[in-house]
């Protein structure tokens, strides 16, 4: 089985090569990224020692160097992790969210259709159901949840979605899609809530927190992720949307404060500041479809989740450390420290 990994150089689909390669001595994986800000190949260092591993750099949007991976390796799937995915870029800059997660997702189908109907899976997001009310606990996304987006991310992951199913439709292409629920674990890229607010802790700096910080997620350990796309390529419907979640509800001022208790650092680090733009007050996925029809369960208690992950970060501070470079502290400062606030 040779699989093509989009995007492997990220967070989710770094996790997705380890998991696979672990697994599977018999699997081939191509891992295709263009390196961005949040692509590190340090992230995979160890499947860089695996002879059936292979990295190529490139970008999903740019037709001639897919065909010409696609002629050259003969993939038996595709799995797409390949996103720009930072909601907060998405408000700054659109337009690389329109190219990168539609167009891109689109020469892929394309490439797939073209070389032989080859199997395609299109992971997603539950941003693409917009958001719950905080007062109703019993609301949770379904499949059947009609989509309902509330950032350029969000939409470009949503008009991805509908060209996948409609490649499926038109096409025949082999497809399925999985949304889920806010991810977290190891090689987390330090703009995002949880390694953010690790690494500012361990800095002992400001821990930005917006609005009230009562905005609600669904947490879902990395490694289950990896396990549910794992479970959906070998044996998902076609055509079919799967969510994966965590069965793990917390605010985001839930999450900081107990990463600074694990930590043992002060709340006084906590600074509130300004509101996102269109911020979606809470996130919940029922993943009663995907335990059902493949017995996938989250295995990973957050807190036993959330310790394993600040275990990481304090074991691998040279990886996080290269990371926030020059560049990155000015995107800090341009999105956080000019909002801060006392609330």
């Amino acid at each position: 089985m040779k699989l093509l990994v989009t995007g492997g150089a990220g967070f989710i689909g770094g996790n997705f090569i380890h998991y696979i390669l672990k697994k599977y001595s018999d699997y081939k994986i191509v891992c295709l990224d263009k390196l961005t800000y949040a692509g590190n190949l340090s992230t995979l260092k160890d499947a860089f020692t695996n002879k059936n591993f292979k990295f190529v750099k490139g970008d999903i949007a740019d037709r001639k160097t897919v065909d010409n991976l696609f002629a050259k390796e003969k993939f038996d799937v595709v799995i797409n992790f390949a996103a720009e995915s930072h909601v907060d870029r998405s408000i700054l800059n659109p337009e690389v969210f329109l190219v990168t997660n539609i167009i891109g997702a689109q020469v892929l189908m394309e490439a797939c259709k073209k070389f032989g109907n080859i199997r395609f899976h299109q992971v997603s997001t539950d941003e693409v159901y917009g958001d719950l009310p905080l007062n109703r606990p019993e609301l949770m996304f379904t499949e059947d949840t009609p989509i309902h987006t509330s950032s350029p991310y969000s939409a470009s992951k949503a008009s991805a979605d509908l060209l996948t199913l409609a490649y499926f439709r038109t096409y025949g292409l082999p497809v399925t899609i999985s949304r889920c629920s806010n991810n977290y674990g190891p090689y987390h890229f330090p703009e995002k809530l949880i390694p953010l607010m690790i690494t500012r802790a361990l800095n002992d700096k400001t821990l930005p927190v917006y609005g009230n910080g009562k905005n609600v997620r669904d947490w879902l350990y990395v490694e289950d992720h990896c396990k549910a796309i794992d479970l959906i390529i070998s044996k998902g419907k076609m055509g079919e949307v799967y969510n994966v979640g965590g069965h793990n509800e917390k605010s985001n001022i839930e999450i900081v404060k107990l990463i600074l208790k694990k930590l043992n650092k002060p709340e006084s680090l906590i600074t509130f500041v300004e509101d996102r733009k269109g911020h979606d007050l809470r996130y919940a996925i029922n993943p009663e479809k995907i335990e059902k029809e493949l017995n996938w369960t989250p295995e990973t208690k957050f807190d036993k989740g959330i310790e394993n992950t600040i275990n990481w970060y304090l074991e691998n501070k040279k990886w996080w450390e290269d990371i926030i470079s020059g560049e990155y502290e000015k995107y800090y400062e341009k999105m956080y420290k000019t909002k801060e606030k006392n609330l």
